[in-house]
């Protein structure tokens, strides 16, 4: 990694550990969540679940009509209790981490979510904002395929 500053975050949502696995594996699911505003959407998302497989993800801010893509290799795939990959934004060169921890307890499932390797506290401070968003934004995704059902 080339920066030495982590950001850890935890959340709870109320869907079993396998439902939110499939929510970080799944290119129709992440179309519906990973984006770092409400308002945006996902353009384009593509998973080959398999160690050294490619994960890629492109945001689109409507408001600025700009895209902000990145991806990386899968480094650790445990249904539904782990998953890692590295990821690189396009356009730069930094290599980071993302690690994600699954706990079912109760039905509900807590996440343990990992991102390092960023450059400095305000990269820790604007991811975390983001990741925040996408976080909201994959508890909307899991609370309507739980109405769904």
């Amino acid at each position: 990694m080339n920066g030495g500053h982590t950001l850890r975050m935890e959340r709870t949502y109320q869907a079993p550990a396998q439902a939110v696995f499939d929510a970080w594996t799944s290119e129709e699911v992440l179309r519906r969540w990973f984006h770092a505003r409400h308002d945006w959407e996902t353009t384009e998302a593509k998973v080959d679940l398999r160690l050294g497989g490619d994960v890629r993800v492109v945001m689109r801010d409507p408001y600025k009509d700009v895209e902000y893509g990145g991806g990386g290799q899968y480094t650790e795939i445990d249904p539904p209790n782990r998953l890692a990959f590295t990821w690189i934004w396009d356009g730069d060169s930094r290599r980071q981490l993302i690690e994600l921890d699954f706990e079912e307890i109760d039905s509900a499932t807590v996440v343990r979510f990992t991102h390092s390797g960023l450059w400095d506290e305000e990269a820790v401070r604007s991811h975390e904002d983001g990741w925040g968003k996408c976080f909201d934004n994959l508890e909307r995704a899991l609370e309507a395929d739980r109405q769904s059902r």
